[in-house]
């Protein structure tokens, strides 16, 4: 039970057994100009002028339910089921953390499962664990696996340029202090052929992104025999919805795939939370960070699901565990899950085709009126456009003029990209909508 000194007399009590006259004197080393603030607080408001005044500050902002949204860079607007918010938010799900305990939480332990199924048919690997915080930490855990899968302590680590920034931010930050060498995205014009060419005995890891940043689909043929002609691994970063439509990574020899769950039905919600996923192959499963969730029988021999293969993570080999990661993404898992099963294999592809078509719609019409859009390589649901003025230029106009939110300005990342701005068009940008970005764009070439 807790305590709270609410009279004198407790607070009395409470200051002489720490020798303590007043609280004056609890205080006397904080400087006197900061000691007491006054905080300049208004007056109290009711219930209902409090809610009137928040939706006032949120109708304030520009969101993607309201304005037309040309943004993506690793967040997307894509269409989430109304069944999904109405299952997530039932009492017996609505936390965020995987369970321990088996005997009561066979539901979303078996929806945890189904995750992990699921993303496993999506990527063509053995085996996925039970999500990651996001895509980024996800990779940077790709990074710590194959580096303890190599006996030998391989220290290279090469990262295509084309991976979105913050990701590589974050596996630099993630690996500090383990003496890496994370090399190939110095430039930005390094492609994946130069990648290949820095795969040596010392090599780790390769990663690529396909679709990568941009938007572009890489060709992965015959990279996952280089790299394991040194010794490496090959770890591949996708895009779970373009999995509707293009060949799996397992089915190019990739050992390890990665990405972000955000759009498989997870709101944009101002910047999170998301679900990274993670999958490989059966071979490595016991350097695999995160929980894993697997399937057995009782002594009634009834199907039941259970964490497995504990023993290799840290509550239990504490330091020597390959990873400290702990999901508390169970929530945004089962929401992925739900999004999935509600779509089926022949939704997702549906959603897959829909980007494609409506992005190259839209790239095709920009092409028409003038703009300099790069195809050089096939892309789905993001593409490079260069603008005659600079983004930050372009998207004022856009939404001052137009209502529309525009794409991501590439000059935030890429010096060598300094007035290219990367759009991005889901299925939930009708032709109407597209129409008037081109419009809108139309107008600043004039």
């Amino acid at each position: 039970m807790s305590y709270c000194p609410h009279t004198p007399t407790d607070r009395a009590e409470m200051l002489a057994a720490i020798g303590e006259k007043s609280i004056e004197d609890l205080f006397e080393d904080v400087p006197a100009r900061v000691r007491f603030p006054k905080l300049n607080i208004p007056d109290p408001l009711s219930e209902l002028e409090t809610m009137a005044e928040l939706r006032e500050l949120a109708e304030a902002n520009a969101d993607a339910q309201r304005n037309p949204c040309f943004l993506g860079a690793g967040a997307y607007n894509h269409f989430s089921p109304s069944i999904l918010n109405h299952l997530i938010l039932r009492g017996e799900f609505l936390t965020a953390y995987t369970p321990y305990q088996p005997e009561i939480t066979q539901g979303t332990l078996q929806a945890i499962y189904e995750f992990q199924s699921m993303i496993c048919a999506l990527t063509g690997m053995d085996v996925a664990n039970a999500s990651h915080y996001d895509g980024a930490t996800s990779m940077a855990e790709a990074v710590i696996m194959a580096y303890s899968h190599h006996r030998e302590k391989r220290k290279k680590v090469i990262v295509s340029p084309a991976i979105h920034l913050q990701y590589r931010e974050v596996l630099r930050t993630y690996t500090q202090g383990m003496d890496l060498s994370i090399v190939g995205d110095e430039d930005p014009e390094t492609d994946l052929a130069d990648l290949a060419r820095m795969l040596d005995k010392d090599t780790t890891l390769l990663i690529v992104q396909s679709p990568n940043f941009f938007g572009q689909i890489e060709n992965l043929d015959g990279l996952a025999e280089q790299a394991h002609a040194v010794g490496a691994l090959l770890c591949v970063a996708v895009d779970p919805i373009s999995l509707g439509l293009l060949k799996p990574p397992g089915q190019l020899g990739a050992d390890i795939v990665v990405g972000e769950g955000q759009g498989l039905g997870i709101p944009l919600s101002n910047g999170g939370p998301y679900c990274g996923f993670f999958a490989t192959k059966k071979d490595y499963v016991r350097k695999m960070a995160g929980r894993l969730v697997g399937e057995a029988k009782d002594r009634d021999g009834r199907r039941g699901y259970v964490l497995t293969l504990a023993t290799r993570e840290q509550h239990i080999k504490r330091e020597k565990a390959t990873s400290n990661i702990c999901t508390n993404q169970g929530l945004m898992a089962l929401a992925a899950t739900i999004y999935m099963a509600t779509l089926g294999k022949h939704g997702l592809r549906r959603v897959a085709e829909l980007c494609w078509h409506k992005s190259h719609y839209a790239a095709k019409s920009l092409a028409e009126i003038g703009y300099s859009v790069d195809t050089t390589k096939p892309f789905i649901k993001e593409f490079v456009v260069q603008c005659p003025r600079p983004v930050s230029e372009v998207n004022a106009h856009l939404f001052d003029e137009w209502g529309i939110i525009g794409g991501y300005d590439l000059s935030n990342d890429y010096a060598t990209l300094p007035t290219h701005m990367l759009l991005c068009v889901t299925e939930m940008n009708t032709r109407e909508e597209i129409d008037a970005l081109v419009e809108a764009l139309a107008e600043l070439k004039n």
